[in-house]
Formats: C-alpha cells, structure tokens, sequence
C-alpha cells in the first residue's frame, strides 16, 4: 500500500479496487482506536482529550489519523471562533454505522485473545 499526496491509500497491484482503499485506511494502525475513543461522545472531543485518552499515539500522529479520517467521512471537525480557538471531534452519521461493526471485531478479539496469544507462543517454540 501507498499514500499518495492527497492522502488517499493506493494498493499498487489493485490501484482501482474499492474495498482495499477503504479497509486500508479504516485498519491503519490508529483509525479504529480513534474511532472508538470518539464513540459516544455526543459533544465531541478536543485534540488534547483524544491525546489523553490514547496516550501512546505521537501528536503527529493523532493528526494525521484524524485529517485521514475527517477526509473520509468518518470524523467531523468543528473550529469554535473563540480565543483561545476551541476545536471539537465527532464521529459523523457514516461512522456511527461502522461502530458496530468494529464492536463486533472488538468482542471477537476480546473472545479469542487468551487463545491466540498461546498459539503465538507455541509457533514460537515451535520455531
């Protein structure tokens, strides 16, 4: 996969395909994590709260994730004109369909994790 300037994710063998463009972005590295930091949040979120509230995410980062995100529909800025400027993040209507879908992924991971964890293990030693 590559980022090309306007921040849109091409795979280089099936540049045309949809389904690799979209799951690519929504399965980078820190997309659901934010996603599912922004869930049920009604008022939103600032910057600083989505930094706290995943605290192993680089600001850098965070910004670029949410820029990507915003790009796609997925998350919803809204600049307050005061002073200090005031920004909040929501997850728009297009994102509130795919929560539960990622809840489902979630549940499942949280089912099978001791046991994946375990076959990891044995691969290992297995090596």
């Amino acid at each position: 996969m590559t980022t090309t300037a306007s921040n849109s994710i091409i795979d280089p063998i099936f540049p045309e395909c949809p389904v690799r463009n979209i799951l690519a972005r929504i399965a980078e590295k820190w997309a659901l994590l934010v996603l599912l930091t922004l869930n049920g949040k009604e008022h939103g979120m600032r910057f600083s709260q989505l930094a706290k509230a995943i605290p192993d995410i680089s600001q850098r980062m965070l910004t670029a994730t949410l820029r990507a995100l915003e790009a796609d529909g997925l998350v919803s800025r809204k600049a307050y004109p005061e002073v200090p400027p005031r920004v909040e993040y929501t997850l728009t209507g297009r994102a509130l369909t795919l929560i539960p879908l990622v809840g489902t992924l979630v549940d499942w991971s949280l089912e099978n994790y001791k046991d994946i964890i375990e076959d990891r293990q044995r691969f290992e030693e297995n090596k």
